[in-house]
């Protein structure tokens, strides 16, 4: 081959690795390749982004990974020679927990196992979607059952309430009558105590009824312009005696200057109220309880951290869910109440706890857009505008 000939031939191949590079870079999930020693020859620029990474790429994949997890199972499974699929892993990627999908496959060529082949994909969004889809699903079926709870059994707990103060009237009148003629009426007062009981598990089981009620009614939401701040300060100060009791500390961090949003006041109140009382729950010692807000661009967050007892990975998924509760007295609507009203403000809720760690619950609202951003058209000055044609 002449000299221009093997110029050309470089050229093309050099183009050609390029494209390939571009493509590799252009797909939205993670490719990294590892030859017969398990060290890291390529990776893309979306494995990089999601994956901790060292300097080094000399040595095995599993000491280049941060992550203690990770590397583990990179090591067990490149050692061995095992497919994996599909395995899910959280890692901190540049302060934010994401999951992340992980398969390991052998990289075969000519039939000879020539290195393994890593594929990865950031799958947060998805289990999110899924998540509140099976959460919006609950709902409604809880929907259908809400006609027949008011009727079945609301109705005959405000009868029996009604009878039961009439029973305790005339138990009243009994009493003073025999009281006169005897002088006692101890076994009327033992008769009062039992009823007293009947009472209150009645008020227990209608309040029950009135939370499943409100978990699953329409909300006439008023949404009004203003500071989440004010409504923070004047909550905490509604607050301040119950956890002054549950001997709790209180510590707000606002941010100034917070835009204004728009929410209903009365619900986002009745929000913070229950995540509150799930805190105050979670501190049976006492205790401190922080309640921060901060913005950006597109959504204004609140972040309410408690350091109670935390709640075990495998119960996360399941919190927001009805009727799920680790409580003895609770009714598991609680948080199904927040998770309705914060997505009545087109928000969303999140929280990141483990067990024994406290927990950490994030409630992030929309900013309205007030300016309509718009494209630049014609020769600006931008590389990336598009040019008016002569």
């Amino acid at each position: 081959m002449t000299g221009e000939q093997i110029r050309d031939l470089l050229g093309s191949t050099v183009a050609e690795i390029d494209r390939l590079e571009t493509v590799l870079d252009s797909l939205a999930y993670g490719i990294l390749v590892c030859d017969t020693e398990h060290a890291l020859i390529m990776a893309n620029k979306y494995a990089r982004r999601f994956l901790p990474l060292g300097q080094d790429e000399q040595e095995p994949i599993w000491m280049m990974v941060r992550d203690e997890h990770l590397a583990d199972f990179f090591e067990s499974t490149l050692r061995t020679g095992d497919r994996a699929l599909e395995r899910e892993f959280d890692v901190e990627t540049k302060g934010k927990q994401r999951l992340l999908s992980i398969s390991v496959l052998p990289l075969v060529r000519d039939r000879q196992v020539s290195g393994s082949l890593i594929h990865l994909e950031d799958i947060t969004e998805r289990r999110g979607k899924e998540a509140r889809l099976r959460r919006m699903e609950s709902l409604a079926s809880l929907t259908t059952l809400a006609a027949g709870v008011a009727h079945e059994i609301k109705n005959p707990l405000g009868s029996l309430s009604i009878h039961i103060q009439l029973i305790q009237k005339a138990m009243k009148a009994n009493a003073e009558r025999r009281s006169k003629e005897t002088g006692s009426c101890r076994y009327f007062a033992l008769i009062n105590k039992y009823i007293e009981v009947v009472n209150e598990e009645i008020d227990r089981l209608n309040s029950i009824v009135v939370d499943f009620l409100f978990a699953v009614r329409p909300m006439n939401m008023e949404f009004r312009a203003g500071n989440i701040n004010n409504l923070i300060a004047e909550f905490a100060e509604f607050v301040s005696f119950e956890l002054a009791e549950a001997r709790i500390t209180c510590v707000l961090e606002l941010a100034p200057d917070l835009p204004c949003i728009d929410f209903d006041e009365r619900y986002m109140k009745q929000a913070l109220l229950n995540l509150v009382k799930n805190a105050i729950a979670a501190m049976p010692s006492g205790g401190a309880l922080a309640v921060k807000t901060e913005a950006d661009e597109a959504e204004l967050r609140i972040h309410i951290q408690d350091t109670g007892m935390g709640i075990p990975e495998e119960h996360l998924p399941k919190i927001f869910e009805p009727y799920f509760t680790t409580k003895e007295s609770g009714s598991g609507l609680g948080l199904t109440q927040v998770f309705k009203i914060i997505r009545e403000h087109q928000g969303e809720i999140t929280v990141k706890s483990k067990a024994g760690g406290g927990s950490c619950f994030t409630i992030a609202l929309p900013i309205p857009q007030k300016e309509q951003r718009l494209i630049p058209y014609g020769d600006t000055g931008n590389t990336g505008a598009p040019k008016r044609r002569p």
